[in-house]
């Protein structure tokens, strides 16, 4: 089991969700964290409470990913005790709407293709050459089942997870020989702030997930978790990990409810 403790890593999407739960968990074993996102009021905020709370170092980055030019310039100007990214979490990505094709707006087609597509792209493409360098890394991909298969109305949004895992497969055989590790995270339903930004409206995501036991974040964080910690000699190629009420992307059992 590998030790992170002082290793550098970069999360990002680390405002909410899955991304917060990493930066948790990371910091309570000794990590230095680099955590991005848009929410700049958030990231300080947990910046601060993971430094108070763990006594690690923590730097919040406001960075939105879809933009080539400011994620290369951001990487290239962070300080210098910063620069060597042992871990990078693409953990940023989004849906918008659950329309059909005929009725999507093109305007969503294009948020959804340059955050959960294009930004992991402009941030790996930043941060590798170095973990190239130094002869070590790791790169975790969050996709999703809906990168496994596709559900009525997912269209879009499931195109960009199938693409996140053609992208992770094929870096990977890119990789071969180098020392530089590639994992990606398959999640199924996890009880975050996704669903409420997917349709603009609280309530109905809440009732999305009323009738099962979904998985929260700390659950996703957990397994990032045991995939960065293996020896170097290991690579967790991919992982998907499904609520016990959830057998696919098309099907949850709501028969029961919450237990």
């Amino acid at each position: 089991m590998l030790n992170i403790k002082d290793k550098v890593i970069l999360i990002t999407g680390a405002s909410s969700g899955i991304g917060e739960a990493c930066a948790r968990l990371f910091a309570s074993h000794g990590a230095n964290l680099i955590v991005t996102a848009r929410r700049i009021e958030r990231l300080r905020y947990l910046s601060e409470a993971l430094q108070a709370e763990y006594q690690t170092k923590c730097f919040p980055l406001e960075l939105d990913i879809r933009d080539r030019n400011a994620v290369e310039s951001a990487i290239k100007a962070l300080p210098a005790s910063w620069r060597s990214i042992d871990i990078l979490i693409n953990n940023a990505g989004l849906a918008l709407s659950s329309d059909p094709i005929q009725k999507g707006l093109p305007e969503n087609w294009d948020t959804m293709i340059d955050t959960n597509v294009k930004g992991l792209l402009y941030v790996t493409h930043a941060i590798l050459p170095d973990m190239l360098k130094r002869k070590k890394g790791h790169i975790v991909n969050i996709g999703s089942i809906a990168g496994q298969g596709v559900y009525p109305n997912g269209n879009v949004y499931c195109a960009t997870k199938h693409a996140v895992r053609a992208i992770t497969q094929s870096m990977r055989m890119d990789l071969m020989g180098t020392p530089v590790r590639v994992t990606e995270i398959a999640p199924g339903a996890v009880e975050t702030e996704f669903s409420t930004v997917r349709w603009n409206d609280e309530q109905k995501a809440k009732q999305f997930y009323q009738d099962f036991n979904p998985l929260v974040a700390d659950d996703i964080a957990d397994a990032i978790y045991y995939c960065v910690t293996r020896p170097l000699h290991v690579d967790i190629a991919e992982m998907t990990i499904m609520p016990t009420d959830q057998a696919s992307c098309n099907f949850i059992s709501r028969e029961k409810g919450k237990k």
